[in-house]
């Protein structure tokens, strides 16, 4: 959720949606696949794909298939009774149960809003826990969502480790099989792993940097770790700012972006103008800017930033509101959380960060960059199912916006 979000949630003792339906096997092709799209769609919505795996599948097939080693690193774990997570959940404590060395770490500040599971796979013989007080060493929070597999394949995206994400929130997310990008993911999570432990940083590797070249579906492409915060990286070089820059900057048709929120200053005021500078100069070179955020950010302190930007047409913004659930109100769910970025339907990112100071600077999170069209295209069909459906509308300068009732209260 959003970094700066960081408060309790409501007792979870709702109805879900449905009972936890069977796993579905992924097809052949997808299965091999080095490099996998992976989403979550609201329920009642029309924003599932039939051509693009859901996590909920993907994520339990992951960690049945760890022999050796599952480490997950995660901004929170909350889970519910029947639950598409539960079934993750018991996954992993299957993983330990057959001797995989099972390592989760989590961010300190969100443990004691989530601290049920987390207790019980402590608990669990094989599996450690660890929280990184990230706020004390880099000044913000462990925001990445990320987990490894035997060092051989790796999972990162948008989706919290929240039931949540799974059932009432759309999100994005790569598996990854390329081992380039999975020893990058490692290296951060060693060191994470080492700093949470109060022990010594393994050694600074730049091996891999990238990038690194991989097949998705009939093409090839180049995918390039892409990391934050600078000063925390193993290789400094990963640092993904200057790249996103550097992707907009190199615009020469469309720039397309999706984001939970975006702002061009930094939680305490100062402004951040590196990407929203990026955005402008391609919006007066002729590039087609698009910016789709969700509807939290009608919050005020952000709304007034994107009313700013929207100057069509050469730069659109558009706020999505995603219809409450049947069942009731669901706290913190029922919104847009992908964040991912497509140029010229021939490059892309896609990680962990919003578009504010904060989550570059002083956070940890993950991404990658991918070069090549046959992964763009996708990327940007995504996008544009989003942007002219019918839950996204364009930014009105003059209104005066309420924001939504995220957390239920009055």
């Amino acid at each position: 959720m959003s970094l700066t979000k960081v408060v309790a949630l409501l007792p979870l003792a709702l109805p879900l949606a449905c009972a936890t339906p069977a796993r579905r096997a992924l097809p052949p092709e997808l299965e091999s696949a080095e490099l996998l799209l992976v989403e979550s769609s609201p329920v009642e919505t029309t924003l599932d794909h039939a051509d693009i795996p859901d996590a909920w599948d993907v994520w339990p097939q992951m960690v049945d298939g760890a022999t050796t080693t599952l480490d997950l690193a995660q901004f929170y774990v909350s889970n519910a009774p029947g639950s598409r997570l539960e079934t993750v959940v018991r996954a992993i404590e299957a993983a330990a149960e057959r001797g995989v060395r099972v390592r989760l770490l989590a961010e300190e500040k969100f443990s004691k809003t989530y601290p049920e599971t987390m207790e019980r796979l402590a608990k669990r013989p094989g599996i450690e826990v660890r929280r990184l007080d990230t706020a004390t060493s880099m000044g913000g929070v462990l925001h990445a969502k990320y987990f490894l597999v035997d060092g051989r394949e790796a999972y990162l995206g948008s989706q919290n480790f929240d039931w949540r994400s799974l059932e009432h929130i759309q999100e994005l997310g790569l598996r990854v099989r390329v081992p380039g990008v999975v020893r990058a993911l490692t290296d951060v999570f060693e060191q994470d792993w080492a700093l949470a432990g109060g022990e010594a940083p393994p050694a600074k590797d730049t091996a891999a940097r990238g990038p690194f070249e991989t097949k998705y579906a009939e093409g090839s492409v180049r995918v390039t770790p892409a990391l934050s915060p600078q000063g925390y990286l193993p290789d400094e070089e990963t640092w993904d700012l200057p790249r996103l820059v550097r992707l907009i900057d190199g615009a020469e048709r469309s720039v397309r972006v999706q984001l939970l929120t975006y702002k061009a200053k930094g939680r305490d005021g100062r402004p951040f103008p590196d990407l929203e500078e990026a955005l402008k100069r391609a919006a007066a070179r002729g590039v087609k800017v698009e910016l789709l955020v969700a509807d939290w950010s009608k919050r005020q302190g952000t709304i007034e930033g994107l009313q700013a930007l929207h100057a069509p047409p050469g730069l659109t913004v558009k706020l999505v509101t995603i219809p409450q659930w049947s069942g009731g109100h669901i706290p913190f769910a029922r919104v847009v959380h992908a964040k991912y970025l497509v140029v010229d339907g021939t490059s892309a990112w896609l990680g962990t960060s919003n578009w504010e100071r904060d989550y570059f600077t002083q956070s940890r999170n993950v991404g990658v960059v991918v070069e090549g069209a046959a992964f763009a295209s996708q990327l940007e069909r995504f996008f544009t199912d989003t942007w002219t459906s019918a839950y996204a509308e364009e930014v009105d300068p003059t209104a005066t916006y309420e924001p939504p009732n995220v957390a239920g209260t009055k």
